[in-house]
């Protein structure tokens, strides 16, 4: 994460809109005296200055009826918090602006509150839902006519696509660029630029030095750019003055610089520098992290103490949850250090500098992967939390039964997916498990029946059909088949939207047969076993982590039988359990 980018972002947004606005400023000395104000409080980073002096400016601009540039200011407030590393409140924050824009029906203004998903996504590091939020916002821009401000939102998704894919950065400054031309000449110049220091990313240096040619021309006719510093250290790397480059880099780029160090050391062919180049950023990026979880923490701890004193057993799973992330990501980031640091010659050095980005990335989309996960829930306890503190609460019966039960399956989502995690040590646990519980087959198959009624929807029914007599019983560990069960039966729920849900038990032989067949949506029979793979999700928009078959399949193993999908059946999904009963009936 580049701080440097965030504040950046700030700036534009300070200025973003004003060519909307419908009242002129330009000879309004209250308005130029509020919004110094305001600006002054907002670089001095003091909240107390800043809000103060942002709320009088919306309150003027409110009685000028400009609620273009009110909600201007809204954003304003957003981008406060996140340079503050606040993104629980600038969460909050932007998904209030949003309801507001709704309710108002204020369709033209609401690009302002996608904007904001777009940087907050962004922060966190899920590129893909930025990019998603960005190109809507300027779908809306392109439908209101607010084209000149659209050359800024393509250098917005440019930012996030050159890492992966320097082509696709390139044809969307193409696009910024032709745009640009015509509505808002004064950006083409460092659009430019920038075009010229991906051909440098990308290591198309003969093209780098005829931008940068094309960059100094610009500059004798008085043109200028943000990304000006960064041409002239990536042009000392190109003719030959690396160590040049760097100190130039180190004295003018700040937090830039700490991305374009190891890249003009990695340019250069000197491995070993640009490994301790990225370890020192790596290292820097990991504490912006470590600030950015905790004071998340610490925004959803004073959300959730609304609601603590009448569900302070949800509250328990919800901070330990938190820690287990918490302690998950140092585990990663210790386990990418030590692999790191046994690389001794240049060729390992240069193995461990690929395989450091690799981990980084692994690490980012698990810890995306399991905070996207936890948010949805805890969002939806927060809100109704929120809803049940407030004095003015006039809820009917039915309104609180619904508020109830959304809380309710919002904190079933926590466990499960606490259930899942806590799994892993299970599928990996060398440890012998214990069969020493003597278990009534179709008493637990009727209790977790009985269970998945409540969760499935109304249009799915689900039901049992046993041929085993009710006082069968097999000696087995009792909580582990529950595991595995549950697994299954969460698995057919997720994924059966309606039709039915059946649980067969049968013997054979020597054999208990148990079966979770559903009528949702099903398995192709390509992914039959990849499917028990960890982490994977054939459909990435349903709740969980990708750990429940492979963990039901690993514990059936450890009792001594196996889960496998059954490919003949095209309904749906069918999943057998098969456990061996030799000696234990």
């Amino acid at each position: 994460m580049n701080i440097a980018k965030i504040l950046l972002t700030t700036t534009l947004l300070l200025t973003f809109g004003t060519s909307h606005a419908k009242v002129d400023y330009k000879n309004d000395a209250k308005y130029q005296e509020l919004r110094d104000s305001m600006t002054h409080g907002f670089n001095s980073g003091d909240s107390a200055r800043f809000y103060n002096h942002v709320k009088n400016l919306q309150n003027y601009l409110l009685g000028k009826n400009d609620y273009h540039s009110y909600y201007t200011q809204r954003c304003n407030e957003i981008i406060f918090e996140m340079n503050r590393q606040r993104i629980f409140e600038a969460y909050v924050k932007a998904q209030e602006l949003s309801k507001e824009l709704r309710e108002k029906k204020l369709d033209k203004e609401m690009y302002m509150a996608v904007n904001m998903m777009g940087h907050i996504n962004k922060y966190c590091g899920n590129k893909e839902a930025a990019k998603k939020c960005w190109y809507e916002v300027i779908d809306m821009m392109k439908k209101n006519g607010y084209y000149e401000s659209i050359p800024p939102i393509y250098m917005n998704i440019i930012n996030v696509a050159i890492d992966d894919d320097a082509q696709e950065a390139l044809d969307l400054m193409d696009k910024a660029k032709e745009i640009a031309q015509k509505y808002s000449p004064e950006r083409v110049f460092d659009i430019e630029t920038r075009k010229t220091l991906t051909y440098y990313n990308s290591g198309d240096i003969q093209k780098f030095l005829e931008g940068y040619k094309a960059y100094k021309e610009g500059e004798k006719k008085g043109l200028s750019s943000v990304h000006g510093r960064s041409m002239e250290a990536y042009y000392l790397a190109c003719t030959g003055k690396v160590d040049e480059a760097i100190e130039y880099a180190k004295k003018y780029l700040g937090d830039e610089g700490q991305e374009a160090i190891p890249l003009i050391y990695e340019r250069a062919g000197r491995w070993e520098d640009a490994y301790k180049a990225f370890k020192e950023e790596s290292l820097a990026s990991d504490s912006i992290d470590n600030v950015v979880i905790m004071n998340s923490m610490h925004g959803i701890q004073d959300q959730i103490q609304l609601y603590e004193t009448e569900h302070k057993q949800a509250m328990d799973r919800t901070y330990g949850l938190l820690t287990l992330i918490f302690l998950l990501v140092l585990l990663i980031i210790a386990m990418a250090y030590i692999v790191q640091t046994r690389k001794k010659h240049m060729l390992e050095l240069k193995k461990a500098y690929d395989k450091a980005l690799e981990s980084e990335k692994m690490k980012t989309a698990f810890i995306q992967n399991v905070t996207h996960e936890v948010r949805t829930p805890l969002n939806i306890i927060t809100g109704f939390a929120q809803v049940i503190a407030s004095p003015d609460m006039a809820e009917s019966p039915e309104e609180r039964k619904h508020i109830s039960t959304m809380m309710q399956k919002s904190t079933r989502q926590v466990t499960v997916l606490m259930d899942e995690i806590i799994g892993l040590s299970l599928i990996d646990s060398t440890e012998k498990i214990q069969k020493d519980d003597v278990t009534n087959i179709n008493r637990v198959m009727r209790d977790l029946t009985n269970e998945y009624k409540n969760y499935a929807t109304n249009e799915t029914e689900v039901k049992l059909e046993t041929e085993l007599a009710d006082d069968y019983v097999l000696k087995t560990n009792e909580i582990m088949l529950r595991r595995i069960m549950n697994c299954l039966l969460e698995n057919a729920t997720k994924y059966t939207s309606q039709g039915s849900i059946t649980v067969r038990a049968q013997q054979e032989g020597t054999l208990l047969k148990l079966t979770v067949e559903d009528t949702g949506s099903g398995i192709p029979e390509q992914e039959a076993e990849h499917i028990f793979d960890r982490f994977v999700k054939l459909d990435n928009f349903k709740e969980g982590i990708g750990l429940g078959l492979s963990l039901s399949r690993k514990l059936a193993e450890q009792l001594g039988g196996k889960v496998e999908l059954d490919t003949t059946y095209k309904d749906g999904a069918r999943f057998i359990v098969t456990l061996t009963t030799a000696n234990e009936n």
